[in-house]
């Protein structure tokens, strides 16, 4: 679906009546005679096509005064990819309300992060998404308000409290608002394998299908920092740095989900962890959009076909992200690891894991930028290279969250010293979320180009990946698999 289609009737009927899980998360349609709305995908019978109408948001159709089908549950429904895979003023602004900014920040925060005027981010969320960001933020809260009700049994008011409503009636309202139900019927309703322990919860993280968990979990784990993350059990486990706190999430895939389990210190950050751990899994992409794209190519349409749906791993902290593709580079995973659990040791914050395995955060760039130069095991040259990222990363002169512009971010990364393509393509792939980063430098990828028959030569590959964009980065996920050889950190 190109950007707008949830304008285009014919498509939007056309996909509702097929019950089109494809286009879930896309838009949604309200039904003017039973004031419900509804993902595309629905199981009730599609109402007649002149009681739909269409929205590009669950805000929007909940400002219009539609609530949310018992049967679908649309709050459910998989992210827009739009959200991940462009630059944009308004797609900037959205992944910044998922990590929270504006119940924390309010509105102003949300536009000083992105430069523009309130007033500015206002017109341009209502013309794309018809609603503004308070109204996508609550929407956010009731989400969030529901997967508390739903999956533990804490009292009403400190679910109130944690989903970031100003007070118990403006929590109620809103429930029973958008989800026609209580939140005491909600929790009644409930699924009976509901997580009870405070603090640790049990989630289903939907996607769009096919997804294949295979190079997206092997390689978090073939690169897993001792401390930080390990891979146990069949669930990838990894701390989390969140804005009230710290938390711990295993994430596991199963057939039609991924498996989801957060320990939070601070409950306030569940929506923030959530949106950190879809991202890093990249579970909003359009898998069908990017295959058929890349099979438009001969050489790349029999690895498409075995294996479809790959995703691009992502990272669930940028500046953490960053540091470590420094420390990566011209050397083995290994030895790259090594260097990033010394790191962990000696500067990470300390935090309790009640099933072992996991004992620190990764230090933050302020941690980092007080480490002597002389102690790290690395040749001068990329000790300028890191000490100078941290303090860049550290005084707030280098910007890689979710709400950086993806141009003006690679154009500082490559004035810093040590930094090559290879590097800032890495980091735009994998912490910026680039879907269109491309690596043609990258031994892995030479290597997959050399077997598959594809051009040798950094500018002549580039020049062959133009039909690939704009997903070259999936592309890269599909080349690297072609390679048994570990790991490895080798261009800068």
């Amino acid at each position: 679906m190109q950007k707008g289609m949830h304008l285009d009737r014919e498509h939007c009927v056309r996909a509702v009546q097929s019950k089109d899980a494809r286009f879930d998360g896309w838009f949604f349609t309200a039904v003017l005679t039973t004031r419900i709305y509804c993902r595309p995908s629905c199981p009730v019978v599609p109402p007649k096509p002149a009681n739909m109408t269409f929205y590009p948001s669950a805000a929007a159709c909940q400002q219009a005064g539609f609530r949310a089908c018992k049967r679908c549950r649309p709050d459910t429904s998989p992210g827009s990819p739009e959200w991940n895979q462009r630059a944009d003023l308004v797609a900037r602004a959205m992944r910044l309300i998922a990590d929270g900014v504006v119940d924390r920040e309010g509105v102003p925060g949300l536009a000083a992060r992105l430069g523009y005027s309130p007033r500015q981010v206002e017109r341009q969320l209502l013309a794309e998404l018809g609603a503004g960001p308070l109204a996508l933020a609550r929407a956010q809260r009731a989400r969030t308000a529901r997967l508390l009700i739903e999956t533990t049994a804490l009292p009403m008011a400190e679910i109130a409290f944690a989903a970031g409503f100003s007070s118990i009636r403006t929590f109620n309202d809103t429930v029973r608002e958008v989800f026609a139900l209580s939140p005491s019927e909600l929790r009644e309703r409930r699924p009976r394998t509901a997580e009870h322990a405070p603090g640790a919860l049990s989630l289903r993280l939907p996607f769009r299908t096919p997804l294949n968990p295979d190079n997206l979990f092997g390689h978090l784990a073939a690169t897993a920092v001792p401390g930080v993350e390990e891979w146990r059990g069949g669930a990838y486990r990894r701390t989390l740095r969140l804005p009230y706190g710290h938390g711990i999430a295993a994430l596991a895939p199963k057939p039609d989900h991924i498996a989801c389990r957060l320990a939070l210190s601070d409950l306030r950050d569940l929506p923030v962890a959530i949106s950190r751990c879809r991202r890093l899994l990249d579970l909003d992409a359009d898998p069908v959009a990017v295959d058929d794209q890349l099979r438009s190519d001969p050489v790349l349409a029999p690895l498409v076909d075995k294996a479809p749906g790959r995703r691009v791993p992502r990272t669930v902290d940028e500046a953490e992200f960053a540091v470590r593709a420094v420390l990566g580079q011209q050397v083995s995973t290994a030895a790259a690891r090594t260097h990033a659990a010394r790191l962990v040791t000696a500067h990470g914050t300390p935090v309790d894991d009640p099933e072992g395995g996991l004992t620190h955060l990764f230090p933050s760039p302020e941690a980092l930028s007080d480490v002597p130069p002389e102690s790290l095991a690395m040749p001068r040259t990329r000790r300028t290279t890191f000490t100078t990222l941290v303090s860049r990363l550290a005084d707030g002169t280098l910007h890689l969250g979710v709400e950086s512009d993806w141009a003006e971010a690679r154009a500082t990364l490559l004035a810093l010293p040590g930094f090559g393509p290879w590097t800032v393509d890495v980091i735009a792939m994998r912490a910026l979320g680039d879907p269109d980063a491309f690596l043609p430098t990258d031994l892995g990828i030479r290597r997959a180009a050399q077997e598959l028959g594809l051009p040798g030569t950094p500018a002549a590959l580039t020049a062959r990946a133009a039909a690939w964009r704009p997903w070259r980065a999936y592309a890269v996920q599909y080349l690297w698999a072609t390679d048994s050889h570990p790991i490895n950190f080798l261009p800068v």
